[in-house]
């Protein structure tokens, strides 16, 4: 389970990366629906995610993270 801190990190990286205001999103937004992040952009917050955390992230199953949640806990499992 992600700490409140994962999901606030990864809500302040999705909001740099989109341009959004953090206050906009929640932790059940979907990157995609919800935040309109185009297929580039879900490359680029990968990227995002593994500066701001210093992991690897397999490409292909960070891809199929939806929303900020399932973001921090997939993260949080490679912390």
């Amino acid at each position: 389970m992600a700490n409140a801190e994962v999901i606030e990190r990864v809500k302040k990286v999705t909001a740099r990366v989109l341009s959004l205001d953090p206050s906009t999103i929640e932790n059940n937004s979907n990157f995609v629906f919800d935040l309109g992040a185009e297929s580039v952009q879900s490359v680029e917050l990968v990227a995002a995610f593994e500066e701001e955390f210093g992991i690897d992230m397999d490409q292909d199953a960070a891809l199929a993270v939806e929303t900020v949640t399932d973001a921090a806990e997939f993260i949080a499992k490679h912390l």
